[in-house]
């Protein structure tokens, strides 16, 4: 995918996410796979719902002086496009009732016909502290994904990571889960 498409892929897509509550102010990251070794990235002070051309930057595997201003979660990307061929773009994302829902359960069961027929069943990976979390986690997530065979993980308290082939199916992918999650949050209620 050439630079341009994926600039542009990115902006459309982290609006919406933004819009949705998927991306905050200044937490969750995206980034494209360019090519090879090289994948383009949201800046640490990004703002999701108006991400400009230069709230961007291009990495590769050599780090150099543009990793001190790319997202904190870079090298996570680095991991899962190193090590999962098929993943082109990569999210991190706190949707509210799925990381909420996650502090109290180890699985979610989809209720719902779209929630259930697209995962049947997500677990939830307990990062058991978060004092050390971000040294873990570039080389934890990924080895989840591939022993799990799975392009999503829910992290208790922490978010969503999820890689995909386009950028539309991550944020469909959230957004269904997000969804089901919320579903089965108001099922639980008194809706009387």
């Amino acid at each position: 995918m050439d630079l341009k498409s994926s600039i542009a892929q990115l902006k459309k897509v982290s609006l919406s996410m933004f819009r949705k509550n998927f991306l905050g102010v200044f937490h969750g990251s995206i980034s494209s796979r360019v090519e090879g070794n090289q994948f383009l990235i949201n800046k640490q002070d990004a703002i999701f719902d108006d991400l400009r051309d230069d709230d961007l930057t291009l990495l590769s595997s050599k780090k150099d002086y543009r990793w001190n201003e790319a997202s904190i979660d870079a090298d996570i990307h680095l991991n899962i496009y190193k090590n999962i061929n098929e993943a082109k773009f990569v999210c991190y994302a706190m949707p509210h009732y799925t990381t909420a829902y996650s502090l109290k359960h180890d699985k979610i069961i989809p209720q719902d016909y779209f929630g259930y027929t697209y995962f049947g069943q997500i677990d939830v990976y307990d990062p058991k502290q978060f004092e050390d979390w971000y040294e873990r986690a570039d080389t934890e997530i990924y080895r989840y994904m591939i022993e799990k065979r799975t392009n999503i993980m829910v992290i208790k308290g922490y978010g969503v990571y999820i890689h995909n082939r386009t950028p539309y199916q991550l944020a469909k992918e959230i957004a269904i889960l997000e969804n089901s999650v919320k579903l089965l949050k108001l099922s639980s209620s008194d809706c009387d």
